[in-house]
Parts: structure tokens; C-alpha cells; sequence
């Protein structure tokens, strides 16, 4: 009998120490999860405006949190001073109040729509070429002996 209580008594540590480790590597991969999903993006999301707003420079023209549009007039330390309306009033504001910089925002997607019209440009030469059509033609480098004949 006691026979049969200890076999009972081994089988079922080994059962909890199964349990405990499963759930211990449920939690790790919980944890992992959520730091791939929440954490790090937001930590990327802080440190881009961030640099955003350490790259304001004068002229630039802002969003602040409350939705005020601005130029940017003087930069300090911490604080900003930028002009808005018509009647150019002026407002000085803590760096930490800036949403966007809508000039750096219209100067990405400049870059971008250039980036994709290049990229199109490039895939619709090699499309041409694999149907057969003419290549484009390449620049004609002149050598010596042609400038002499062109000259004659």
C-alpha cells in the first residue's frame, strides 16, 4: 500500500513540475508578444517625434497637439516661438506641444512620389525589353577620332 502511495506521490510532482513550466513559457511568450506588439512600436513612435522635434528649424511650418498651424519664428531650448493668422500673431510654445512638421511631412511625400515614379519608370524599361521592344538607346560617348570627322 505505501508501495502505491509513493508511485502516486512521483507521479504527481512530475505532473506539477509539467504544469508550472508550461505555464512559465505561456507567460515568457505572452510577455514577448506584447512587447513586439505594444512596446516597441510605441518606443520607435516616441523617439520619431522626437527627433521631429529636434530638427525644427526656423520656418518650418507646424501642427501643434491643440491644432494650431504656425510658422516657425525662433527656436530655443525648450520653447519655440511661431507666428500664425494673418495678422501674424505670436505664440510661444514648449517643444513638446509640436504634433508635426507639415514642411518635413510635404518634403517625405515628395520624396517618395519621386522614389515610385523612378521605380515605375525602371520596371516599365525592363517590361519593354522582355517584350521585345527596342531598348532605349544609350548616349553615343564620341570618341576622338569622331570629333576629328565631325569637325571636317
Amino acid at each position: 500500500m505505501s508501495e502505491i502511495l509513493l508511485s502516486l506521490a512521483a507521479n504527481n510532482t512530475e505532473g506539477a513540475r509539467n504544469s508550472s513550466m508550461t505555464s512559465l513559457i505561456f507567460v515568457v511568450i505572452l510577455i514577448a508578444v506584447m512587447y513586439f506588439l505594444m512596446i516597441r512600436p510605441q518606443k520607435k513612435r516616441q523617439k520619431e517625434e522626437q527627433e521631429m522635434r529636434a530638427s525644427l528649424e526656423i520656418g518650418d511650418e507646424i501642427i501643434t497637439i491643440g491644432g494650431i498651424v504656425g510658422r516657425v519664428v525662433t527656436i530655443r531650448e525648450e520653447d519655440i516661438v511661431i507666428e500664425t493668422g494673418a495678422d501674424r500673431t505670436k505664440m510661444r510654445l514648449q517643444r513638446w506641444a509640436v504634433n508635426t512638421n507639415k514642411t518635413k511631412m510635404e518634403q517625405h511625400k515628395k520624396e517618395v512620389e519621386a522614389a515610385r515614379a523612378a521605380a515605375q519608370e525602371k520596371k516599365n524599361s525592363k517590361k519593354s525589353i522582355k517584350d521585345g521592344k527596342a531598348a532605349p538607346e544609350e548616349p553615343k560617348v564620341l570618341t576622338d577620332d569622331d570629333k576629328k570627322d565631325e569637325s571636317k
